[in-house]
């Protein structure tokens, strides 16, 4: 047996639309698997009853397929289903790491990235690497069809998310078609504002870079109370705030010493809002991890 923890993740960061992520310290998948005749799955934990067990339904059982390793697949849910912080991505990331040092298959983890991947499309319809790269590689990564780039960035977080869903596939929906050249320009801008503030582990650039005009006030609209929990995160001393993934889940970037002041204002302006919501206060973190 083989037992993989594979962190939460926060994709897209403002300005990398399906590009960008970071692992999170918390919370996290753990994902147990054995080796058998063919592939059974059993899910427990935050909103198993919503998780399918068919392998034909669950990432694992793509990723199980795809590495040519069945296998009894235990996955012990912490990351709450469409919650934005990259729970169907933390499991396949996980299992993708589990079936390839239970059956000795000498990947990468950079090459075990589009397998998981693999998983994700289950749940989304597209095979993206912007969650499940951080998940099993860790730290800050950049995922491009020339492959993944990572920084062991270190940079404090607050992640806030409320007691709603938000589905992936809604959220890809309301993505705008089309940006001006205005836009375009501020997003590189902010972009690449964004990853040197990684490399330096700088909170303050890392959040001014997360601003983004193009994506996120569209999906904000899908996110009850989202503009009230930012300014109030941002009033708390954030150095940016942006929708974390697909939503609902909100992400502020900060100095440690105000965690604990922005974790209460956001739950506080959700409050305000009718919506209950719990938060996690986190750090840019390590990848899937094999006990």
């Amino acid at each position: 047996m083989v037992t993989v923890r594979a962190p939460a993740t926060s994709a897209n960061l403002g300005s990398g639309f399906d590009v960008f992520g970071v692992a999170l310290g918390r919370p996290a998948d753990v994902v147990h698997v054995e080796r058998a005749a063919e592939t059974t799955i059993e899910v427990t934990g935050a909103g198993s009853k919503f998780i399918p067990e068919d392998p034909e339904k669950n990432t694992v059982g793509a990723v199980a397929k795809a590495l040519d390793a069945p296998a009894h697949i235990a996955i012990d849910k912490g990351i709450r289903p469409a919650s934005g912080l990259g729970s169907s991505a933390a499991s396949a990331a996980a299992a993708a790491v589990a079936l390839n040092e239970l059956y000795d298959r000498g990947k990468s983890r950079a090459e075990l990235v589009p397998i998981a991947a693999k998983g994700e499309a289950v749940v989304s319809g597209d095979a993206h690497d912007d969650n499940v790269a951080p998940s099993i590689m860790g730290g800050f990564t950049i995922a491009t069809e020339k492959g993944v780039r990572h920084v062991d960035a270190d940079v404090p977080l607050v992640a806030c998310l409320p007691d709603i869903v938000v589905s992936t596939r809604d959220a890809r929906r309301v993505v705008p078609e089309h940006a001006s050249v205005d836009q375009l320009v501020e997003t590189v801008g902010n972009a690449a504002t964004l990853t040197s503030g990684m490399h330096q582990d700088d909170p303050e650039l890392v959040g001014q870079g997360m601003y983004d005009s193009v994506v996120t006030p569209a999906r904000a609209e899908l996110i009850t109370g989202y503009e009230a929990v930012r300014t109030a995160a941002l009033d708390a001393g954030a150095t940016g705030v942006t929708i974390s993934g697909a939503g609902p889940a909100v992400l502020a970037v900060c100095h440690e010493r105000d965690q604990r002041a922005i974790a209460t204002a956001m739950l506080d302006a959700f409050e305000g809002e009718g919506v209950d919501a719990r938060v996690y206060q986190t750090r840019i973190g390590e990848g899937a991890t094999v006990y």
